[in-house]
């Protein structure tokens, strides 16, 4: 098998040609300055099952990535949804399943828990 064909079976079982919105959720720190790592955790491990949970992971649309650290540092944990580039601030389990159902389902920013939005493009 080829570096491309290994590459094509990853994409396909990723579902990267499916994609409609990217969560990223910042989680695990090297150092954590924006929230304690273990509520961090907390609130990637909630994504991960609810995406799973809900059938929007893999071919279900939407794409999630936990990032060491998205540079905001306060209020954390820190989430940006692309393609419309919204931040949120606080993102605990609870804020997450409203992101899931309000934004990432329903395309609606969640304007309490904003903290800007910028689309890239």
């Amino acid at each position: 098998m080829t570096t491309e064909e290994s590459e094509a079976k990853i994409i396909e079982k990723l579902g990267l040609n499916s994609i409609n919105r990217h969560i990223l959720l910042c989680a695990d720190p090297t150092k954590p300055k924006c929230c304690d790592t273990e509520d961090s955790l907390k609130s990637w491990n909630f994504l991960k099952k609810r995406l799973k949970e809900l059938k929007l992971s893999e071919h279900g649309g939407i794409y999630r990535t936990k990032a060491n650290c998205l540079r905001v540092c306060q209020n954390g944990p820190i989430a940006v949804i692309y393609p419309e580039g919204t931040w949120y601030r606080k993102c605990t389990p609870e804020v997450i399943e409203e992101l899931i159902t309000e934004h990432l389902i329903g395309g609606r920013v969640v304007e309490a828990h904003l903290i800007t939005q910028r689309e890239l493009g």
